[in-house]
């Protein structure tokens, strides 16, 4: 019998009082929340391995996470004891049993977010306020235009996060469309790729806005892909309209 049984957790959150998903000393993260649940139910201290690690105020549909917990209690009912000691923005949506090998962030395929523009000027819906970014009228059109010449594999190094280490800022874009949200005033972009960099759904949003205001053409864009240089000119959308929608797994 193995000492040890790997559980494979899908994890949906509301990221507006989180520091992000990783441990930070004296900070409330994701990781440190579940850790500190899962550490009374297992009767020992683990360690959550997630997908990817969100910012501070990004919200999660879709977060996967693993953990090793002693085999002596595989038989828990996972998900319910889980969400009985979780805080209320912290929800275990699934809780199953994974092969021992599986690792949430290595295995992952493809990541997808969602990101929710509200584009009435007149108003924003109080009970939206912590989930969009309110831009007003913006030409979609030219948004499209601009996300269908950005799908492909490239160096993304002028979307990421300046001063971030990574071995290669070379990503494959699989998809950005955009699709009608709870509302006409919503505009929700989802993008997808085989991974991302730091803050580069972010970086891509801002920059997908100002073609859609006008202050940068779609060629401006494109130009500032291949320059693979990191431009201060080039917003960067607010964390609270970003959502993980859902990690991917080789079936």
């Amino acid at each position: 019998m193995p000492a040890s049984v790997r559980l494979k957790l899908i994890l949906a959150y509301l990221g507006a009082d989180f520091h992000g998903w990783q441990l930070q000393t004296g900070a409330r993260t994701v990781q440190g929340c579940l850790e500190h649940a899962l550490t009374q139910l297992a009767g020992q201290n683990v360690r959550v391995h997630g997908a990817g690690r969100t910012d501070a105020g990004v919200h999660a549909l879709g977060q996967v996470a693993h953990v090793d917990i002693p085999a002596s209690r595989a038989d828990l009912p996972w998900q319910r004891a889980l969400n009985a000691l979780l805080p209320p923005d912290l929800t275990a949506v699934h809780v199953a049993r994974a092969s021992p090998t599986f690792h949430a962030r290595f295995d992952a395929v493809q990541k997808t977010y969602r990101y929710t523009l509200w584009t009435e000027p007149g108003y924003l819906l109080p009970h939206r306020r912590a989930f969009v970014w309110s831009t007003g009228p913006l030409n979609q059109e030219a948004m499209t235009t601009a996300a269908q010449k950005l799908v492909g594999r490239r160096s993304w190094s002028a979307f990421q996060n300046r001063g971030t280490p990574v071995r290669s800022p070379v990503r494959t874009v699989f998809d950005i469309h955009c699709e009608m949200g709870s509302g006409p005033e919503e505009m929700v972009w989802l993008i997808s790729a085989d991974g991302f960099l730091r803050q580069m759904v972010r970086n891509i949003m801002g920059g997908l806005v100002m073609v859609g205001k006008g202050r940068l053409s779609v060629e401006q864009m494109l130009d500032l892909a291949e320059q693979g240089q990191r431009e201060s000119a080039l917003a960067t959308a607010p964390a609270c309209g970003l959502c993980l929608e859902r990690v991917d797994y080789p079936q």
